[in-house]
């Protein structure tokens, strides 16, 4: 029985994920732009810029179905268990890793956490800023996840990726989405230098994030 539900269970997952899919694409008709990277196999963290709460579904959305499979957002566990549809869609839909933003909440380590993902094959989608940037900078500044998994696992890709349009299209407070495109850009891949800071390689990442915004592009 309990593997029945299961069964169950992963359908509803994949049904509720295409639909997720084809939402996205039929409001935003959002793209995918490999610029720096090409969509093939390989472990990577792809880390985003992060003004909507939309933002990890259109990442996710965009990328080819077999990366997409093997690719885990990383997700605050505080919003995204917080209701049974959200922890569903958090779990079963997305399988994300789910991280406390919370220290005192917290019973294990989130670096911890997402580099047990990769070692099991997953790559990661990764929002370095911490939480929704709702100011006029472009980035807020990157926490050290990123540089400690970028230490921890040297081997793995680290890919800029800069999210255009979305907040326009899902403005904080919204609940009817505005028919925008959407464009999520893949640029070249980063790895931490033997030696280099957290702060010199996270001013780094930030920058290699922010050239790929449209406006910063000649």
């Amino acid at each position: 029985m309990d593997r029945l539900r299961q069964i169950f269970r992963r359908f509803l997952a994949d049904m509720a994920g295409n639909g997720i899919r084809l939402f996205a694409r039929f409001i935003t008709a959002v793209r995918a732009d490999w610029r720096g990277i090409a969509p093939e196999p390989g472990l990577r963290v792809y880390f985003a810029n992060h003004t909507s709460n939309g933002d990890m579904p259109m990442v996710w959305s965009v990328l080819p179905p077999a990366l997409r499979r093997r690719t885990r957002p990383v997700a605050a566990a505080d919003y995204w268990l917080k209701t049974p549809l959200r922890a569903f869609a958090g779990r079963d839909v997305f399988r994300a890793v789910l991280i406390d933003r919370r220290p005192e909440h917290r019973t294990s380590d989130p670096v911890a956490a997402m580099v047990a993902a990769l070692d099991e094959g997953s790559s990661l989608i990764l929002f370095p800023e911490g939480g929704r940037n709702m100011g006029p900078e472009p980035l807020l500044p990157f926490k050290a996840g990123l540089y400690n998994i970028g230490v921890q696992r040297p081997q793995v890709d680290l890919v800029p990726t800069w999210i255009a349009n979305l907040n326009s299209i899902m403005p904080k407070g919204e609940i009817i989405p505005l028919p925008l495109i959407c464009t999520v850009t893949f640029g070249t891949p980063l790895h931490v230098k033997p030696g280099e800071s957290k702060e010199a390689f996270l001013a780094r990442a930030s920058e290699a994030l922010r050239t790929l915004a449209p406006e910063a592009r000649p």
